[in-house]
């Protein structure tokens, strides 16, 4: 299978954003900055025109593509949290500088892109037989705008 890399477009913060991921995430890094050449149409000579880089070694390219698009909830990017320390850090760091928060675990971070934030232990709270467990851990979950392992294993017990 050919190698997939996410393409993320920017009005004019690629460099910005990519800069702002890779210092929130683990073993990540700029790989590579384009700029716009001489001779298109506009005034971009020179300036930034992808970046690529990798968060934790998943490849990401940063487009300056002007203000057509917007990101919407439609694309949103998972973050597996191994407890509640992992998804409070992440959480906060995602939303400085501006981000907004959402409901069950979502959030948008300055620059609009949407993120799930969410504890594995979740994921093992709602799976399995006990379809009972399964709603009553649901239910808490809906209710949470930032997840919290605490209180979802509070409804799991019921």
């Amino acid at each position: 299978m050919p190698k997939l890399t996410n393409c993320l477009w920017f009005e004019a913060e690629a460099e910005e954003a990519a800069q702002f991921y890779c210092g929130i995430f683990p073993n990540s890094k700029i790989t590579e900055v384009s700029r716009y050449p001489e001779g298109l149409p506009g005034d971009r000579a020179g300036q930034v025109l992808t970046v690529a880089f990798e968060l934790d070694g998943t490849p990401f390219t940063g487009l300056n593509g002007g203000p057509d698009f917007k990101f919407s909830e439609a694309i949103s990017f998972q973050i597996d949290c191994k407890d509640q320390a992992e998804v409070d850090r992440y959480w906060d760091a995602l939303l400085a500088g501006g981000g907004q928060e959402s409901q069950c675990g979502w959030l948008k971070d300055r620059f609009g892109l949407s993120w799930q934030v969410v504890p594995t232990r979740l994921t093992e709270l709602i799976s399995g037989p006990d379809k009972e467990k399964a709603g009553r851990v649901a239910a808490a979950m809906m209710q949470m705008v930032k997840l919290d392992i605490a209180k979802l294993e509070a409804a799991a017990a019921g």
